[in-house]
C-alpha cells in the first residue's frame, strides 16, 4: 500500500529520515520539502496502484472464464490455479 512517505521519498531522495513532519538529510539537516506536491504524487502514485490491481483482477477473470469456456468445473479451476 502507498503511503505519504512513499511519495515524499520519491520526489525528494536526499530525505533519508522524518520525524513527524520534520524531513532531514543524511547529514542530519532539516530539508524543507512542498506538502502539496507530496500530497498529488500520493495520489498519483495511488491511482497507478489501483489501476494495477485492477488490471490483475481483470487478467483472473478473463483467465477464469476461459477456462470455464474450455468446459472446466469450478473445483478444477481450484485445482489449476490453487
Amino acid at each position: 500500500m502507498i503511503n505519504y512517505y512513499d511519495a515524499l521519498y520519491q520526489l525528494y531522495p536526499n530525505i533519508v529520515r522524518t520525524l513527524e513532519d520534520t524531513a532531514y538529510d543524511v547529514n542530519d539537516n532539516e530539508v524543507t520539502y512542498d506538502k502539496s506536491a507530496v500530497e498529488a504524487k500520493l495520489a498519483e502514485l495511488q491511482a497507478v496502484e489501483t489501476a494495477k490491481q485492477e488490471a490483475e483482477i481483470a487478467a483472473k477473470t478473463s483467465a477464469l472464464a476461459k477456462l470455464a469456456a474450455l468446459g472446466l468445473t469450478q473445483d478444477e479451476v481450484k485445482a489449476i490455479i490453487g
